[in-house]
């Protein structure tokens, strides 16, 4: 760092305080009672401001540049315009000592001895606030919260912009350390405020807003009367008693001397964003200096040391931009950097450095040697176990213990010094002379070799790779290149600043020079382009170059010298410099250039550089053909003639080395046919059809399908004629091919049956399948197509084909609901498993979508389906077990359907009474794992709603006990807590009339029957009727053993009369009664049925003891009171008698379902299930009127209107 004094001027008076304008074009000076405004330009003196009436003792301008104030010992403080008019004017009790703006806000503050008072333009007056001490200096801090005021006595106070106290600093000092001046740190990097503070103590500190020190106190050995931060914060200026300038660090680290003076100096400022220092003395000396700081730096190939903070040393690696700091805490004064060294020297000491490993990558360094002495020098080299200090004609070579081991002396000063290599103790340095003489000295030699003298002086020197060549740049910018060996000049440049060899390429150097970068290559022209800077260093496509103080690695493309080195043929040469880094285009266009000189190993290379695997495959099919002897260039030229697109060339060159089909195959595939004829043969059919077919590829390729049909035609290749037709719907034309192609053509006709097919003409289809007889083909398209008669036309006379027709067949009918007709065709192609999945599927999802009706009907076809299977001896069992839980299951949800509507669906289809029958057989039959979808809540709801609507207050009591232990939804939460609480008012008692009857033993039943649906004295089974749910007067007998169902039949049908009963009826009548009696005649007597007293059984027993009857008692029977469910095998036959002949039952001769109100003469029987058709293949139940009978060709009428839809 140096400082250049740009102008000086002297006042009358002692210069108190300075202040910039901020965009530093004019200085204010406080001197005498004046206020002094200059240009900073040049020093004139711009105009004198008078105002006050004593000693100016402070200036300040605000940030925005348009007023400034200043403060006087005449108690007064005035603001001035930037057009130098004073416009308001205010006072103290005291002297003015110190003025500051706030950066943010432009609040003034003024300080008196006493006092000290904030003013903006928005207020009408001054608020002043009492200071316990004398107020010498004040600063804000940058963002203008707070404002530092230093005192008389030691003490720092920082106040809020209102002026109250936030953090008192009291020093250790006391009064004995007056704060002179105080500054805040403008940097905006910094983390926190850093306040420097100056006092006489002769000491220089820093502190935090909070009040907390940084660091030490930082002696002087002066009396500081001014500090301020220099630039942006970096450097600190400080002045005082020692009549000096001086530059420190932010961290208090003495730098160096700014300006030495002849007085103290009372003030120093920068200029804003720049690096121009303005000096105020007590004699009125005004001194404007400009501060050089030269660039202290190292570099060796990619790792470039530099100075950063003048304390700092900074390594970076130029290719990956690593960079790592060393802090010295002192004047860093020069470097040197070589291999794994690092040599840095302080005012008092040389410190050297070495790195952690080997790895070319590190950036970590540690110290090796200290060399604790002063050194006076004026450039520093560093090797593997020593430093070279350079002063003027004097080399001195120092090991790293500081013990000078070599010196030379020189005839000349010393301009250039640099470490050329070598091993560890023995390097080389090429030095060179003002005197133009060139030298390379050994460390380990104490004679240096003179390279060669030439006329003019060194600046800058460098060795090529192998050490063959020399290039220098002398005192009149030309760069000269030498042979080393014959000392001969090979070529001169002009122009040149610097200069440095490639340390990849022997052939090629760069200077710079007049803002230009040049680059030479061999004895090339040189090419140029435009850079800025010195160039330091050339790696590979990578040059170095510094500009101002910083270095930076240009990318540079070596695409010139290379394209110089192709002009010439020079293959290899040019893949050398390309090696440096060029474009990919550059790439190619050496590859290309290299291959059509025949120079394949070249190219090879280059090709790969840009991975082209297609020129690469033909490189290695040149090899290849090479090495089976192949010698004709010709014919590889024109291989490479065609990858590159010069096709006629080719042709030329495959014709002149006797290869004319090649010619020939390159024009086909390139379509142009015209050309291709030119190479045709004598007429060669195989030439001509591949001819044809490539032409039709591309008629096809260029959106001509017609074009192409015909030319395939025409060459034989059906195929591709057919596709194209296909593809483009063209069903005549596929038509007239498949009837012109042979039977034998098996292929091409498949295609065209397939085409045909999916442009939606089976009729086409079935004739082409049967010009190739290919019956199995056939079948599937009729099936594909749901021809269904032609399918079983063509089934009945192929039986092979019947699994391919009916499973099919099966599964279509199944998706259209036609479940009968889909487990028919099932049954046909026997394939019964298939059957049962498809309709538990069906079950399932209906169950999931609460379509309860057609569950049941679901599970009864399955159930079905399963008593179909079990006539297979070995699936018996377990699909008896099946067919019984379907039947209980189809039960179970064609009840829970009638609850599930009266629960979701605002209106009830369904009596009271029905819904009632329904929810007690439903609670008696479901198991202990309830089915999916049955719900129990809406059962025993149902149960408690319509037993407290019939009399049932018992159970309905019952039933809402029971839903208490269950989860409610919300929507029956309302109604089921009303209920539970509505039923207490009831009697706790069952209606009568509700008790079921056993008609067996003629037992009541209670409502809830623990044992089920049985009967609790004789265990007889109830047979309930599918419509209303009632119980019916039937009970089930056996047949004794032997009796086969058609002998039972038989006896049945015979029918025996018996003697009429003869009752009377005898009405008594007395005076309080009458009373009516049933009395028997004589020949009644005795005639009691056989079937009666089959009847009885043991009372009390627990086992259920089933009714089983004779011949006897059967030929006793009459037909009209016996209902037979006729099961198919291998179940047996069901009979049931009913003990009220009157009453008629209705049974379903499908399903099997028996219905009837009891006391009633017309029994109904609802549809157990919504049956598309009824099984019996009876017209559907859904059809007004149709009802099956007990009796054939009976038809009841339905008492329920609502209902008649559902009736059988």
């Amino acid at each position: 760092m140096r400082a250049v004094l740009t102008w000086r001027d002297k006042a009358e008076h002692c210069i108190n305080d300075i202040a910039f304008k901020p965009d530093g074009t004019q200085l204010i000076l406080a001197a005498g009672s004046r206020l002094l405004v200059y240009d900073t330009s040049d020093g004139t003196l711009l105009q004198p401001l008078k105002g006050h009436k004593d000693t100016v003792y402070c200036v300040a301008y605000a940030k925005d540049g348009k007023r400034f104030a200043s403060g006087s010992a005449d108690k007064s403080v005035i603001i001035w315009t930037s057009k130098l008019e004073g416009i308001l004017k205010y006072t103290h009790n005291d002297a003015i000592q110190c003025v500051s703006y706030n950066p943010i806000t432009h609040q003034l503050a003024s300080c008196s001895s006493s006092d000290f008072g904030l003013w903006s333009p928005e207020q009408k007056s001054v608020s002043k606030h009492k200071s316990s001490s004398k107020i010498i200096c004040c600063s804000w801090t940058n963002d203008g919260q707070y404002l530092a005021l230093g005192m008389f006595n030691g003490i720092i106070s920082i106040r809020n912009k209102n002026g109250e106290e936030k953090v008192k600093i009291e020093r250790p000092g006391g009064s004995l350390s007056p704060i002179w001046s105080i500054c805040w740190n403008p940097s905006r990097e910094e983390r926190n405020d850093i306040l420097a503070v100056a006092d006489w103590g002769q000491k220089v500190s820093f502190y935090q807003l909070s009040g907390k020190q940084i660091g030490k106190d930082r002696a002087l050995n002066f009396d500081p009367c001014c500090i301020s931060y220099f630039t942006k914060g970096e450097y600190i200026l400080l002045g005082g008693s020692d009549k000096q300038v001086s530059l420190f660090t932010k961290d208090g680290v003495r730098l160096g001397t700014v300006g030495e003076q002849n007085s103290w100096v009372w003030t120093c400022q920068a200029k804003p964003d720049s690096n121009y220092v303005v000096v105020g003395c007590q004699d009125g000396t005004i001194s404007f200096y400009q501060l050089i700081f030269s660039t202290v730096h190292g570099l060796y190939k990619d790792r470039y040391a530099y100075r950063d903070s003048m304390t700092d040393v900074i390594v970076q690696h130029l290719i990956t931009e690593q960079k790592v700091r060393i802090k010295c805490k002192e004047l860093v004064k020069k470097i040197a950097i070589y291999r794994n060294r690092l040599a840095i020297q302080l005012p008092e000491k040389i410190l050297i450095y070495e790195l952690y490993s080997e790895d070319l990558s590190d950036m970590h360094y540690r110290v090796k040697e200290k060399i604790i002495k002063k050194f006076e020098c004026n450039l520093l080299v560093v090797c593997a176990n020593h430093i070279i200090l350079c002063q003027e004609k004097r080399l001195q070579c120092l090991s790293f213990s500081g013990v000078k081991e070599r010196e030379w002396q020189m005839e000349s000063l010393i301009r250039y010094i640099k470490v050329i290599g070598g091993p560890p103790g023995r390097e080389g340095l090429l030095v060179g002379l003002k005197n133009g003489q060139i030298l390379k000295i050994f460390v380990d030699n104490l004679f240096a070799i003179v390279l060669l003298k030439q006329a003019t002086a060194v600046r800058c020197l460098d060795m090529s790779a192998s050490r063959k060549k020399l290039a220098v740049v002398d005192e009149n910018d030309t760069c000269l290149v030498y042979d080393i060996d014959t000392k001969e000049l090979l070529f001169q440049e002009p122009n040149a600043n610097s200069v440095a060899w490639n340390t990849q390429c022997e052939d090629m150097l760069c200077f710079s020079g007049g803002g230009y970068l040049n680059i030479k290559a061999s004895t090339f022209p040189v090419h140029r382009q435009k850079l800025q800077g010195f160039v330091v260093g050339y790696n590979g496509s990578k040059i170095f170059c510094l500009h101002v103080f910083s270095i930076s690695a240009v990318e540079v493309p070596q695409s010139a010298p290379m394209y110089q080195y192709l002009d010439r043929k020079l293959f290899k040469e040019a893949y050398q410099i390309a090696c440096l880094g060029v474009t990919d285009t550059d790439w190619r266009e050496l590859a290309m250039e290299a291959l059509e000189g025949l120079d394949f190993e070249t190219a090879k290379k280059a090709f790969i550089r840009v991975q082209d695997l297609r020129y690469l495959e033909l490189i290695s099919s040149i090899e290849e053909r090479k090495k089976r002897g192949e010698t004709n260039n010709d014919l590889f030229l024109a291989d490479v003639f065609s990858y590159q697109g010069k096709f006629h060339e080719a042709a030329k060159l495959y014709k002149r080395s006797g290869h004319e089909n090649l010619a020939l195959e390159m024009y086909t595939d390139l379509c142009m046919f015209e050309y291709a004829k030119d190479f045709l043969g004598s007429g060669d059919p195989k030439e001509t059809k591949m001819l044809i077919t490539k032409q039709a590829d591309w008629a096809r390729n260029i959106k001509e399908p017609k074009a192409a049909v015909e030319m395939y035609i025409s060459a034989g290749e059906h195929v591709k004629a057919i596709e194209i037709c296909g593809d483009h719907g063209w069903v005549d034309m596929l038509i007239d091919i498949a009837r012109k192609l042979d039977k034998a053509e098996r292929e091409p006709l498949l295609l065209c049956a397939t085409y045909l097919k999916k442009l939606d003409s089976p009729g086409y289809a079935a004739e082409t399948y049967l010009k190739m007889g290919d019956l199995k083909s056939l079948v599937q398209l009729h099936v594909e197509t749901q021809r269904w008669d032609e399918a079983f036309a063509l089934g009945e006379k192929h039986p092979e084909f019947k699994d391919d027709i009916y499973m099919p067949y099966a599964q279509w009918l199944a998706e259209n609901d036609r479940f009968e007709e889909a487990q028919k065709a099932f049954h046909k192609a026997g394939r019964q498993r298939e059957a049962v999945q498809v309709l538990e599927q069906l079950t399932n999802n209906a169950v999931a979508e609460s379509r309860f009706n057609d569950a049941a009907y679901y599970y009864w076809m399955l159930s079905m389906q399963c008593l179909d299977i079990a006539q297979d001896p070995a699936q018996k069992d377990t699909m008896l077990g099946k067919f019984y839980h379907f039947q209980r299951l189809a039960e179970l949800y064609h009840g829970y359907h009638a609850i599930h509507r009266h629960t979701e669906d605002p209106f009830s289809v369904h009596r009271p009474e029905t819904l009632f029958n329904i929810s007690r057989f439903l609670l008696h039959s479901l198991p202990k794992d309830t089915p999916s979808g049955i719900s129990k809540v809406k059962i025993l709801f149902t149960l408690a709603k319509q037993s407290k609507a019939l009399g049932a207050y018992r159970l309905a009591r019952h039933a809402y006990d029971k839903l208490r232990g269950l989860y409610i939804p919300a929507r029956f939460q309302k109604s089921i807590e009303l209920g539970t609480l509505t039923i207490r008012a009831k009697p706790f008692h069952d209606s009568e009339e509700l008790v079921p009857l056993c008609y067996r033993c003629s037992t009541n039943n209670p409502l809830l029957n623990n044992l089920g649906n049985v009967c609790i004295n004789c265990r007889q089974p109830f047979i309930f009727s599918a419509s209303s749910y009632d119980v019916l007067h039937l009970v089930e007998f056996y047949l004794e053993e032997g009796i086969t169902d058609e002998e039972a039949i038989s006896l049945i049908d015979l029918e025996v009369l018996r003697p009429k009963r003869d009752d009377r009826q005898l009405e008594i009548a007395n005076n309080s009664s009458q009373i009516l009696r049933l009395v028997e005649t004589k020949d009644s007597i005795g005639d009691e049925d056989p079937f009666t007293a089959k009847l009885s059984f043991e009372q009390g027993g627990s086992e259920f003891v089933p009714v089983v009857v004779s011949r006897l008692v059967l030929r006793s029977m009459s037909r009209r009171d016996v209902l037979i469910k006729r099961w198919p095998p291998p179940l047996r036959w069901q009979y049931f008698r009913s003990l009220l002949p009157d009453a008629s039952i209705t049974m379903c001769p499908s399903c099997f379902q028996v219905g009837g109100h009891p006391g009633s003469s017309h029994v109904l029987l609802l549809a157990t299930f919504p049956l598309p058709k009824c099984p019996s293949g009876r017209r559907g139940p859904w059809e007004e009127g149709h009802i099956h009978g007990s009796k054939l060709g009976q038809r009841l009428v339905c008492p329920l209107p609502c209902l008649h839809s559902m009736c059988i």
